[in-house]
């Protein structure tokens, strides 16, 4: 057995905000495909298509990397059982951070004709491998050096690198719309924010290089041999309860910062700019709302906050269409900012959650599984599938708010389902009288 005395405890501050750095290069990384198959990659990798299939077939694409995360938390959740969570965090940004700046240099379609989109494919394949076991490790490795009773609030920082990690990725794309036209933007520009990844990735190595492990791992005796097996044997019905419970979440994030932006930017003619700007102000504040969100999940428990935010978004998201559908500014940000809080209610306090509900020699394998499969259940499909509705629908695209509601509904059955996991606070001994 290790000696965990021999481990220096790092600072908690420094720690976590490493943990939010290299989730928000990463999620850097993921979104800047993202908003980039939004805007620019269909006419560009799928010129043969209509717009509205070059559209799909570039949010194919990005679903690929949804379909990638599953397969890296198994990859990279093995490796954090087997050998620890700092390993994790390390080569997955490694790899995420290539294969980002490789898209970055890929030709397209009237260079290299159909290898272009095959290219992409597989690079978007990678960084989803990568992404899929950055979270397990960045969350495992704040939520273990943590105090049991701030667990919540200390493993939400990693939980505020996605917004970072968004906002980045969208203000430089705004950035480019604003000073590029349109032609340079497509011919060159939007592959600025690619290379970027790469001077991201190394500083985000260097700010891990010097983090200790886990105390929690190091303690660990016995570890699975086969931590994918055990989770299966042991746990499968808990790894599709989380993956169904947070899939609202993805589909929530996904409809607002990828399918809306598509559909506004094509069908409603509201510029990339307007789009860019209402989206990412939502996405800041669900950001800095954060650590608040999850200092109550410390007080009141995780569970109430999810079941509570998971009954707000089934309220919000015939609403949420419908102010979309105006076309108008403020009212679109109105419609994204309450799409957010409700997610945020959510996912501010999973980072504890999902760690408090996996036994520690297969936490990190459990864990990264049941979050990212439900990415595929909630993000992979959600742009593909709005798409689809909102071109059968009037301007109002109430099939949308059906399809993102129903999501809602099966996640909320999800979270009534599990119980809480926060820890209990110990009562403090009176002294004895007389």
């Amino acid at each position: 057995m290790h000696d965990v005395r021999s481990v220096r405890a790092p600072s908690m501050l420094r720690l976590a905000t490493a943990s939010l750095a290299g989730t928000a290069i990463e999620f850097y990384d993921f979104f800047v495909y993202g908003t980039a198959a939004a805007l620019v990659l269909g006419p560009l990798f799928f010129p043969t298509f209509s717009p509205l299939a070059g559209t799909l077939a570039a949010f194919a694409t990005f679903g690929v990397g949804f379909v990638a995360r599953p397969l890296g938390s198994v990859l990279f959740g093995h490796i954090g059982d087997r050998h620890g969570r700092r390993p994790v965090l390390m080569i997955s940004l490694l790899l995420t951070g290539a294969s980002t700046v490789a898209v970055g240099c890929v030709p397209t379609y009237d260079t290299i004709g159909v290898a272009a989109p095959l290219l992409l494919l597989v690079l978007r394949f990678l960084q989803g491998l990568g992404l899929g076991g950055e979270w397990g490790g960045a969350v495992l490795l704040t939520a273990e050096h943590a105090p049991p009773e701030r667990r919540g609030l200390w493993s939400s920082f990693p939980q505020i690198g996605p917004a970072v990690g968004f906002v980045l990725a969208n203000g430089v794309m705004l950035v480019l719309s604003v000073t590029l036209s349109d032609a340079q933007f497509a011919a060159w520009g939007w592959r600025i924010p690619f290379w970027a990844a790469g001077a991201l990735a190394v500083g985000g190595l260097l700010l891990r290089s010097s983090l200790a492990e886990s105390p929690q791992f190091l303690e660990l005796d016995d570890r699975a041999r086969v931590p994918l097996a055990e989770v299966v044997r042991d746990h499968w019905r808990l790894v599709l309860l989380t993956a169904g419970a947070l899939a609202v979440g993805y589909a929530i994030f996904y409809a607002v910062t990828t399918w809306s932006l598509a559909y506004a930017t094509e069908r409603l003619d509201v510029s990339r700019t307007v789009m860019l700007a209402c989206i990412m102000a939502a996405v800041v504040i669900k950001g800095s709302l954060t650590p608040l969100v999850a200092l109550l999940g410390d007080r009141y428990g995780r569970r109430p906050l999810c079941l509570i935010g998971c009954t707000a978004a089934a309220l919000w998201m015939f609403p949420l269409v419908a102010l979309l559908s105006t076309g108008a500014p403020l009212l679109m940000f109105l419609g994204f900012l309450g799409a957010m809080l409700a997610f945020i209610t959510m996912f501010a306090v999973i980072a504890a959650y999902l760690p408090e509900l996996y036994e520690p020699r297969v936490r990190c394998t459990g864990a990264a599984v049941g979050y990212n499969l439900g990415g595929v259940l909630g993000g992979a499909l959600t742009p593909i599938v709005a798409t689809a509705l909102a071109e059968q629908g009037g301007r109002v695209p109430w099939g949308v708010g059906a399809y993102l509601t129903g999501i809602a509904l099966l996640s909320l059955a999800c979270f009534a389902l599990l119980p809480e996991t926060r820890p209990v606070p110990v009562p403090a001994v009176q002294p004895a009288s007389g």
